[in-house]
């Protein structure tokens, strides 16, 4: 399955609904074209929405890591929005979870770009404590932000 990125705007940030797999190929590559794309135009804070995405390879880590190195050094941010609990297993296993702030609600995500706004971020510690397997729990640390 490829990957359809469908773009809209809340409270002029950039919210990406990901519909596919984000791994090696195509669709990899579109995303990141889309992301340089935005930045080029002066748009730097965007919001991953990753409810319908699939299959999350390296290849697709390796985008969502350059695109918030890229985004952060241009003084914004990216928020990952309905992170399935499969991908949330493999942020923790590279350890990447503390790179990424990660939200259940969309106006919580837009909130993140705004400092005097109250949100709920995901709680990746309580996600890791209720988990069946022994993942380490020194690797789940609250989402670091740019």
């Amino acid at each position: 399955m490829s990957l359809h990125i469908q773009q809209r705007d809340n409270e002029g940030i950039v919210i990406l609904d990901l519909k596919g797999q984000l791994t090696f190929g195509p669709g990899d590559l579109e995303l990141r074209q889309r992301l340089l794309s935005l930045h080029r135009s002066g748009k730097v804070n965007i919001v991953l929405n990753l409810k319908d995405a699939g299959e999350i390879d390296s290849t697709g880590l390796g985008t969502l890591v350059f695109a918030l190195a890229r985004l952060c050094k241009a003084g914004g941010g990216l928020a990952l929005l309905n992170v399935k609990r499969s991908h949330l297993k493999l942020f923790l296993l590279t350890r990447l979870a503390i790179a990424f702030d990660f939200f259940d609600d969309e106006q919580d995500a837009v909130n993140s770009f705004f400092p005097d706004r109250a949100l709920k971020r995901f709680d990746v510690l309580d996600f890791v404590q209720h988990q069946d397997d022994h993942s380490p729990k020194d690797s789940a640390r609250s989402a670091a932000t740019c």
